[in-house]
Formats: structure tokens, sequence, C-alpha cells
């Protein structure tokens, strides 16, 4: 399995960890100029095998997770539609800015690289700042959406391999769902004006 974790969030350097610890071979995709802050950047970034250009990254691996933040949505989009995607499974981590008029990030990047591949939403619920949004690791599931088949089961088998329960939120139109679940946490959290992060669990009754 070759990963690549698109961007330069705390969220991708976490998930790319969680990974590179399950032996995967895991590359990162970054913006021209990034400055490794965090001290997890700056690890990754000693090892001249690990952290590349947006293209690049992509160029190398067979699963491609996007983890960047809005203001370079557009950049990852431009990189991918210059990358032969086929045979390449597509999983968007990312949220829109909300507004009353939000518009879906799934459906941005589908639009803007077309058709193909087959585009699958996962681990938005996280954030791109976690863990810093759950700092005891009470967090345990994520939800997944996309097209029924075998790549959604490598989906739900890749959010497993890292301890995560993965839970089918069905077909992609429930990108934005998962997308307004993520926003309305959020706006829990703003509202509560506590120095916390709430979080939705899924219970069966």
């Amino acid at each position: 399995m070759n990963l690549g974790i698109i961007g330069g969030t705390k969220l991708a350097s976490t998930l790319g960890n969680k990974y590179l610890s399950t032996g995967a071979k895991v590359v990162f995709g970054v913006r021209q100029g990034f400055e490794a802050k965090d001290v997890e950047w700056k690890i990754l970034n000693m090892y001249m095998d690990k952290v590349f250009g947006y293209q690049e990254a992509i160029e190398q691996s067979d699963i491609i997770m996007i983890c960047c933040d809005n203001d370079n949505l557009v950049n990852v989009c431009e990189a991918l539609k210059k990358v032969d995607l086929k045979g390449k499974l597509l999983i968007d981590c990312t949220n829109s800015a909300y507004n009353k008029y939000f518009y879906c990030n799934t459906t941005f990047i589908q639009e803007s690289i077309g058709g193909e591949p087959l585009i699958y939403k996962a681990f938005n619920n996280l954030g791109l700042d976690y863990p810093k949004s759950d700092m005891l690791g009470m967090i345990k599931e994520t939800y997944y959406c996309g097209e029924e088949g075998t790549d959604k089961l490598r989906v739900k088998k890749l959010i497993e391999l890292i301890g995560f329960k993965a839970i089918d939120a069905g077909k992609i139109e429930s990108a934005l769902l998962l997308e307004a679940f993520y926003h309305l946490r959020r706006e829990i959290s703003f509202t509560k004006r506590e120095q916390t992060d709430f979080h939705f669990k899924l219970i069966s009754v």
C-alpha cells in the first residue's frame, strides 16, 4: 500500500504517523514554500523520502487522502488533474467553510477533477486540528461514505487499520451531511464558550 497524505495540517501528520506505525509506505504532499513548524512535521521533513510537493506525492500513491486546509484545496485539485488517477483511491477528509451557503468540499473536488475516480469521504469528523480537538483520545470512531464496491471496503479497512471504528454513512451524497455534522459540533463547542471540544457518538437503541 502506497499512501499519499495531501496537506500540511495537524490531521495530515497525525494520520500519516499512525499509518507509518503499521508499516505502511506513506508520503506527504505539501504546498510550495511549506514551513515545518510543528515537531511532527520537523521530524518528517528530516527524511528525504517522505515529504514532497502535491503532484509528486500524488503520483507516488495508490491511495490519496486529502487533508489540506481550504485555502489550498484549489491547488490540490489542480495537482490531481495533472496526474493519471486511474486505479487510485481518493479519500476526502476535509470540511468546507461554514456559512448558510456552505458548499460540500467533496462535491467541489469531484467537479474539479471530473467524474473519475470516484471520491470517498472519511475522517472529516476529526477536523484538521486533530488530535488537538481530542486531547484525551476519546474519539474512537469515524464515518465514511461513497459508492458501494471493493473500494468502499478498502476505505473501511483503512480506517480500522489505525484503530478507529468505521461507521458506514451510505453513498457519496451523505458527504454533505457528514460536513454538516462536523459544523454542528463546532457550533456547539463555540456556543458553550468552554475551553473544550464537543463530539458526537453513535449509539444503537
